[in-house]
């Protein structure tokens, strides 16, 4: 079983780091699923899986967002912790990602402290904002970043520590029929993802676009790839594109014309 090195480890603290900021600031994406399991697996050796994990996930949080102070799931620690344990224990990307769910899901419970704790900083915002002490807000926000570090931080940093020994006693309580469950479930999921993003994509408009990628993904053969079926997509998306441009364009053309004519006519 592979161990995770301490300079993994310390890599992988600070992306968190960097991810919870890019999450509650500019949002470049650090913070997504995504992300963070291709980067946990690039650091582990492993990247295939990492990509598999991460791209699993992320079709999972698509249209989740934390709206009105809404909790949701902690993809972002469920990813890093399910990409090292998928990796360290061998056990292959479905195994990860059906235990990145439940990790996600568990933590909720550390974003609702992290939350709860926030708001000090933040009362102690408003109360310079009373004084006109700008640099006493300024100050509150960025200590606001502690709660929000620290809880994902502190289950990140004590899984990856203590991964194998988490790992080695999760297999050996779990029954085997149980382990077989969470595979499943893992390789299950993706069709889920995927039922989701249709969900919000106008398919009932685009469905010849839709069907014409199937169609390349499922009979492509060995050697054509997502990749290659993302470049035809972005070719007829540029295609409908132009030809939507021109439509609009001939459409103005016309109006253009017939006032034109009226005017001629009026005049």
């Amino acid at each position: 079983m592979q161990e995770i090195s301490v300079l993994v480890i310390l890599l992988l603290l600070v992306y968190t780091i960097f991810a919870v900021i890019d999450q509650i600031s500019i949002q470049c994406g650090l913070y997504t699923p995504l992300f963070a399991a291709t980067f946990t697996g690039l650091l582990l050796g492993d990247l295939q899986t990492g990509l598999i994990i991460g791209a699993t996930l992320q079709l999972m949080t698509l249209g989740v967002a934390t709206y009105g102070g809404a909790t949701v799931p902690d993809y972002l620690s469920g990813a890093i912790m399910g990409t090292a344990y998928a990796i360290i224990s061998g056990q292959g990307a479905e195994y990860g990602i059906g235990l990145a769910i439940p990790i996600g899901l568990l933590l909720t419970q550390m974003d609702i402290l992290g939350r709860m704790s926030n708001s000090f900083f933040q009362h102690y915002a408003d109360r310079c904002a009373e004084k006109g002490d700008w640099r006493g807000v300024e100050k509150a926000n960025l200590l606001g970043l502690i709660p929000w570090e620290l809880s994902r931080l502190i289950p990140v940093a004590l899984g990856l520590i203590f991964g194998q020994a988490v790992v080695e006693g999760v297999n050996a309580i779990i029954p085997a029929w149980f382990m077989t469950g969470l595979k499943t479930a893992g390789a299950i999921l993706p069709a889920m993802g995927m039922a989701i993003l249709m969900r919000y994509l106008p398919i009932k408009k685009y469905w010849p676009y839709f069907v014409i990628g199937f169609v390349l993904i499922a009979f492509g053969g060995g050697s054509y790839t997502v990749m290659a079926a993302a470049l035809v997509g972005l070719a007829l998306a540029g295609l409908h594109l132009t030809r939507t441009k021109d439509r609009v364009a001939a459409t103005a053309d016309g109006a253009s014309y017939i006032d034109d004519e009226e005017v001629e006519i009026d005049g």
